[in-house]
């Protein structure tokens, strides 16, 4: 064989093998991903129902744009603001650190890290968006004042900082940490190796740090002042021209194990391998939802919302199983611990999305919830409802059982049931069937009562809840008992007004009685009348009872949706407004879908279709969301609406059916199992549901389409 034709089939044979290649490696689905939407302002007020008052800035979206796996201990991102609610805000133009854990609730953002170079008194940096980009596990930006090119990455456990200096004869490290948005009480860092420090932050937990860096420390100076205050400085020694990296590991336990966990999760890997695995992270759980159709926007608004989904909870134990409990006690466990979910926002949704896409995390969130139970005697709760009842006992039906379910079921029943317990003013819940509220004159939007309606409310739903744990475990007597207590809801129905309205302690109705007026915890939840007067999806058959009938109850719900937003309500939280329907928080999201049970799901998809066309992805830079993610509660309400199955009662198995955004989607199980759905037609209203070939009777399909694998086929018209 001559050489020219040697050269030829070798040139074929590597062709194959990159087509082989290529045809077995996934997709990228982090393409679409952009972890920077929901961090600009939404400032329109005819999106948010009124004129934000001179300082304010609204509390839509409140995400970071930095590295994290999902459900990971770290999430190593920007600050550009203290006290703000995810640290950074894309409007600011300074940075002053990289923090290594965030939420989006005011809280958090610990061990503030920042390179430096020739500093003033004062840190922190310029920067430009032009010189800043983010992407699932990564973030990059370029630190003006100190011509420091900053890139991050992350383990589940442990940061990887890159810093590329120019002046690479006076280069320092700040560790600011005094500050942090939880009050800061104590902090410690000592220089013990050439190139290894180690500490701690103090605010309502320890948290222990172990770092290693790539190059000799000169000094470490140390500002450390009384009460906490002051702040530490690397000073790193001359001689090498390289690129500076931080690694860094956190526990919540012990320097030892943030050591451990930096020492086996990143060791000796570069900073491009460690990037590259969370990139395939990401990747192969994102890829659980394929899509077909749709425009470029609607997927990139899809799986960046998949993203957010998935940043909490946050783990809290370490590699070798130990963690901190609920009591400040060091304990071990063979599963996963993370931080409580935020109930009164995910259990509607993001609970459940959570189940489908990662059950083994799920799995480890209510056994962690457990733990907290069997340290303080009850299920944990997070602000408001009794909610981990929804959340477990959806689970639990969807097949995720691999728990102590006698011994959670025992704590929900506490919950459900012990004065002075999980659920305030519990006593007079149980025997008036609802919660009252004070009599105040003039009350205003900070009024502080009980938010009595919203209770009732929500104590109903847990009731129902945990009522269907009881039957498949075959108690059959808390099954009927929390079966009638289910029923509750009524009880703060003012057949007059048809309105949910607060009670007097003597069982009056508060007057006088505003249903637009919206309050914090007075009679209702950050909400008004409108908002929560829809909210039985345990009972809705009953509710429209309530309302006279169907008819009744169209009309009613119809001016949900048109009965204009008086601009001078102004509360924070209850904003973006359809009428009196409020997107940008959760307490009326199942409202959208409430005419299904009157057989009029057009009417719903309407609404569906304006909320996710019009109030996701907006603003100037198309960065902005209509309100607060809440832990990725928007964000799922967005993926499961925008795919055609929302959980209407998340504690039921099923799932509503409506037109999703996609003409196709295959959500991708364990053990080879699919579930395709597929849309036919070009419309958007509802003409028939075909499971598996077979019409499908009402609305909501089984989720044993999800365990066994099947077809939706959508049909619209």
């Amino acid at each position: 064989m001559n050489n020219q034709k040697k050269s030829a089939l070798i040139l074929i044979t590597l062709l194959f093998f990159s087509f082989l290649t290529r045809s077995q490696t996934k997709p990228s689905y982090t393409q679409y991903v952009n972890p920077f939407i929901g961090t600009a302002p939404l400032t329109d007020p005819k999106i948010l129902g009124y004129e934000l008052p001179t300082g304010w800035r609204s509390w839509a979206g409140l995400t970071f744009p930095g590295a994290s796996l999902p459900n990971a201990m770290v999430q190593l991102s920007p600050i550009t603001e203290y006290g703000s609610g995810a640290g950074y805000e894309y409007e600011d133009s300074v940075i002053y650190g990289f923090t290594h854990t965030n939420k989006g609730h005011w809280n958090l953002c610990n061990i503030p890290i920042l390179p430096l170079s020739n500093p003033t008194d004062s840190f922190g940096s310029k920067f430009s968006h032009k010189n800043e980009q983010a992407s699932p596990g990564f973030y990059q930006v370029y630190l003006e004042d100190y011509q420091v090119d900053a890139k991050f990455t992350t383990t589940l456990r442990c940061g990887y900082h890159h810093y590329t200096y120019k002046n690479t004869t006076d280069r320092q490290i700040l560790f600011d940490l005094a500050k942090a948005n939880n009050r800061v009480s104590a902090w410690k860092i000592d220089q013990v190796g050439n190139r290894v420090l180690q500490g701690f932050q103090q605010t309502g937990e320890r948290i222990y740090f172990y770092v290693l860096l790539n190059t000799d420390i000169e000094r470490l100076e140390n500002n450390q002042v009384e009460n906490g205050k002051g702040f530490a400085i690397v000073h790193i020694a001359n001689g090498s021209k390289a690129p500076v990296e931080l690694k860094i590991g956190l526990s919540f336990v012990s320097i030892e194990n943030a050591k451990q966990n930096l020492l086996q999760e990143i060791g000796a890997k570069s900073f491009a391998e460690i990037q590259e695995e969370a990139r395939q992270q990401w990747n192969e759980i994102l890829s659980s939802i394929e899509v077909k159709g749709g425009t470029e926007k609607q997927k990139e608004m899809l799986y960046s919302s998949l993203y957010r989904s998935l940043l909490w909870p946050a783990l809290r134990s370490d590699l070798n199983g130990e963690f901190t409990d609920a009591k400040g006690q060091v304990d071990k466990a063979d599963f996963n611990y993370y931080t409580e979910p935020s109930l009164w926002d995910t259990y509607r949704n993001k609970d459940v999305l959570l189940g489908l896409l990662a059950p083994k995390v799920a799995l480890d969130v209510i056994k962690s919830m457990k733990d907290v139970g069997d340290k303080t005697g009850f299920i944990p709760t997070f602000f408001h409802g009794d909610h981990g009842a929804s959340s477990i006992v959806g689970a639990y039906l969807r097949g995720i059982t691999d728990f102590d379910v006698q011994g959670t079921y025992k704590l929900l029943l506490r919950n459900a049931n012990m004065t002075n317990g999980a659920r305030p003013y519990i006593d007079e819940y149980i025997q008036k069937g609802y919660i009252s509220d004070p009599d105040i004159t003039n009350p205003h939007v900070e009024t502080k009562g009980k938010a009595g309606v919203s209770k009732t409310l929500e104590y109903a739903y847990d009731d129902y809840s945990l009522a269907q744990m009881a039957e498949k475990l075959k108690d059959s007597a808390n099954y009927k008992r929390l079966m009638i207590r289910s029923k509750n809801y009524k009880n703060v129905f003012d057949p007059a007004t048809k309105f949910m309205r607060g009670r007097l302690e003597n069982g009056d109705w508060i007057n006088p009685f505003n249903p637009q007026y919206p309050y914090y915890e007075y009679m209702y939840r950050e909400a008004n009348a409108w908002q929560v007067s829809f909210f039985a999806p345990h009972d809705m058959k009953g509710l429209i009872k309530l309302y006279g009938g169907e008819k009744a109850f169209e009309a009613k719900l119809d001016s949900l949706f048109t009965v204009p937003w008086n601009p001078n309500y102004i509360a924070r939280n209850v904003e973006t407004m359809i009428g009196q329907y409020c997107h940008g928080n959760q307490p009326d999201h199942e409202a959208p879908f409430a005419y299904y049970f009157i057989g009029k799901p057009e009417k719903s998809q309407r609404i569906i279709d304006y909320i996710l066309n019009n109030l996701y992805g907006i603003g100037d830079d198309g960065l902005a969301l209509c309100g607060m993610d809440d832990a990725g509660e928007m964000s799922s309400w967005y993926v499961l609406s925008a795919l055609g199955l929302y959980t209407y009662s998340a504690t039921d198995p099923t799932y509503l059916v409506s037109v999703p955004l996609f003409d196709e989607i295959k959500w991708h199980r364990g053990e080879g199992k699919s579930l395709t759905i597929k849309k036919e037609g070009a419309g958007r209203v509802l003409k028939n549901i075909i499971v598996n070939d077979k019409i499908n009777k009402g609305y909501f399909v089984s989720h044993d389409l999800f365990l066994a694998g099947g077809e939706i086929k959508i049909e619209t018209k």
